[in-house]
């Protein structure tokens, strides 16, 4: 690799992001990328940002305030740069992060009504100009995103995965205001499909980003 790519994924929660990443990751290594791909995740990620991760997520802390919300997502995110994503980018890998910055400006900025150009300050101090090279848009009708959910992690549901119906068709929204606005790196793919067609998608995008580097 001639630099470090930074690529993300983004989307409502049930669209199966977790599902997808892990079809990605197995298609990247048959294709040669088994040793120069890391694979993390937000909020978390790392020690600290783990801990952050379960404050944030704690389906006890109702009272959790919105702006509270937002500025532990940016500490989070800070601290999970500097331990893990920045070293790797240093180092020419290949950053593929399930959720980043994109996810605050739609769940805080936009559907916890903060605003997204407010919300998008304070994440600029934390990410320091660091914006995705490439970002994956899982693209899912919030409605069945939460049926998935019901169905397939009830037990295991967060605090966000708890709230109403209209939050997460406000997240939906939110997705579409950020798609316009960052449309030449953000790629939108229908999740709606079959799991191999949305994993194809994917990863077909992926490989010939990848390849501009090469």
């Amino acid at each position: 690799m001639k630099k470090g790519i930074f690529i993300t994924f983004e989307g409502t929660d049930g669209c199966g992001k977790t599902t997808v990443l892990e079809g990605v990751r197995k298609k990247l290594a048959i294709n040669g990328h088994a040793d120069d791909v890391l694979f993390t995740r937000e909020p978390g990620g790392s020690k600290i940002s783990e801990q952050i991760r379960n404050i944030i997520l704690d389906k006890n802390n109702v009272e959790e305030d919105e702006r509270t919300e937002a500025l532990l997502y940016a500490a989070s995110r800070r601290q999970h740069l500097v331990d893990i994503v920045l070293k790797a980018l240093k180092e020419n890998k290949i950053v593929i992060s399930d959720r980043y910055v994109d996810s605050s400006l739609v769940y805080q900025g936009y559907a916890r009504g903060i605003g997204i150009d407010e919300v998008l300050k304070i994440n600029e101090f934390a990410i320091d100009g660091l914006f995705p090279d490439l970002t994956i848009l899982l693209d899912l009708d919030p409605k069945i995103g939460m049926e998935r959910i019901k169905n397939n992690r009830k037990d295991k549901a967060d605090r966000l995965d708890n709230e109403e119906l209209s939050f997460h068709q406000k997240v939906y929204e939110g997705y579409q205001i950020i798609e316009k606005r960052y449309k030449n790196r953000i790629y939108k793919v229908d999740a709606s499909r079959s799991v191999e067609q949305v994993i194809d998608d994917a990863f077909l995008k992926i490989i010939s980003f990848i390849k501009m580097y090469e």
